[in-house]
């Protein structure tokens, strides 16, 4: 799934001193106090171009929730004030079926935040969506890469701008007690299969795992999928399995499977700090990797956006309680990166509407959303003085580089009926203890035949 992408992406924990930043202005250019109803202060200078809204509503429904969704309004607050408008947030866990439940019952949100290009394309199709307007067209060529903002183009057509995103390709762990065990940090494959062998012979289960996301469950076993076709295939094979050149069951999909089979349905690897293989299915995804922090475990394939899901207090740090390293392939000379994001999609395009999406495909509003606590950007305005954390300089680095190769996540592409639907469900079964053919035999039978 998609950056925050994934639903009910819950964070645990909000950073204090970045709360602190509203307050006190958010920097020159993102003001928190202009005058009620707008004013003319300076402080509204930067948000002139959006014009005056006096009195309009914005509704905008995620799947982001609880204390991120917090975050996310509490970013626009000043865009508010100096225009005049309100934005109302809804964000929900089961934002996949319901997006579609409020569309078909005449009530769709006037913007929404679609983890899933596959999922975007299926509203453009049924004609709900609406074109993007030039200016955020202009902003979404000036802010991102062309990789970036064709996944918000259907048919030639513009239509939705990133908003956030996430690098998933990373590997949870604790520095702490790789020091005192005298574990190194795996290059390649093989190695990562050396370390996960000789943690199981410590009495420690190596990798910790939650699959648990509501109607979305299943997600995180499609990207280690994912990622390992990646590396398998490479950048252009993995291209053809995402558009169905190369069919769901076909042999080098299931050995890429059973390649993550080798970890995840192996018990003695698997689930530390919570039991045998069947309780992935039933550990909820935002608690998949806390057994590290309580030496219960030691490894967890996760993204990014796994730093808002530590316990409270917890050092995310390359010397701190919690870190990450790439997930390696076969040759360590080869690092494509797998990701996700949201876009914007508007349902409506009234003029307060067309503002509210400008201003979120500015710099200014992924920087003003930086400062308040763990977020990833590929948006090329951002600062990268402003991550609050090394992960996230990480996958800032790592998505701005030129020279990384990058996919977004396979499932959040395909049709959403195969994507978010029979790919999760598959692996859940799988995970629960259907055999490789079956599983993708079901999926491969699925694939629309248009």
């Amino acid at each position: 799934m998609s950056l925050l992408s994934r639903p009910a992406r819950t964070a645990l924990v909000a950073g204090t001193a970045g709360l602190a930043l509203v307050a006190a202005g958010c920097g020159s250019s993102e003001p928190s106090a202009p005058a009620a109803g707008g004013g003319t202060s300076a402080a509204c200078a930067p948000f002139e171009k959006f014009g005056k809204h006096d009195g309009k509503k914005v509704s905008v429904y995620s799947s982001i929730r609880d204390t991120e969704a917090d975050l996310f309004q509490q970013t626009w607050m000043p865009f508010e004030k100096c225009t005049g408008m309100k934005i109302t947030y809804e964000g929900a866990g089961e934002f996949e079926a319901q997006i579609q439940v409020r569309s078909d019952g005449g009530n769709p949100p006037d913007l929404a935040f679609f983890p899933q290009p596959g999922l975007l394309q299926r509203f453009v199709a049924a004609g709900r969506l609406k074109p993007a307007p030039a200016e955020v067209k202009r902003l979404a060529e000036q802010n991102w890469s062309p990789d970036w903002a064709k996944y918000g183009t259907v048919d030639g057509t513009f239509y939705a701008a990133p908003l956030g995103a996430s690098v998933k390709s990373f590997v949870w762990y604790s520095p702490g007690m790789f020091k005192e065990k005298g574990w190194a940090v795996p290059k390649t494959w093989d190695e990562l299969m050396t370390l996960t062998d000789t943690i199981a012979g410590t009495g420690v289960k190596p990798w910790c795992a939650g699959i648990e996301s509501g109607e979305a469950t299943g997600w995180p076993a499609t990207d280690w999928i994912e990622d390992v076709l990646l590396r398998e295939l490479g950048p252009e094979g993995y291209d053809d399995w995402v558009a169905h050149k190369i069919p769901f069951n076909a042999p080098e999909v299931v050995a890429a499977v059973d390649k993550v089979g080798a970890i995840l349905k192996n018990e003695r690897f698997v689930n530390g700090g919570y039991g045998p293989v069947k309780s992935i299915a039933g550990t909820a995804f935002q608690e998949g990797g806390v057994p590290i922090t309580e030496g219960r475990c030691a490894l967890h394939r996760q993204a990014s956006f796994y730093a808002n899901f530590w316990p409270e207090g917890t050092t995310v740090a390359e010397d701190g309680d919690v870190f990450a390293f790439y997930l390696p392939g076969n040759d360590p000379a080869e690092k494509p990166v797998l990701g996700a994001g949201e876009f914007v999609g508007a349902f409506t395009d009234r003029p307060e509407v067309q503002a509210v999406q400008a201003y979120l495909a500015t710099g200014d509003h992924a920087n003003a959303r930086m400062k308040l606590g763990t977020y990833v950007s590929a948006n090329k305005g951002v600062d990268i003085a402003n991550a609050q954390n090394p992960i996230d300089r990480l996958s800032i680095e790592m998505l701005h580089d030129p020279d990384t190769v990058f996919r977004f996540d396979g499932s959040d592409l395909m049709p959403a009926a195969v994507g978010a639907g029979t790919f999760w469900k598959g692996m859940t079964d799988w995970i629960n203890g259907k055999d490789t053919t079956t599983v993708l035999d079901f999926i491969e039978a699925s694939w629309p035949a248009s």
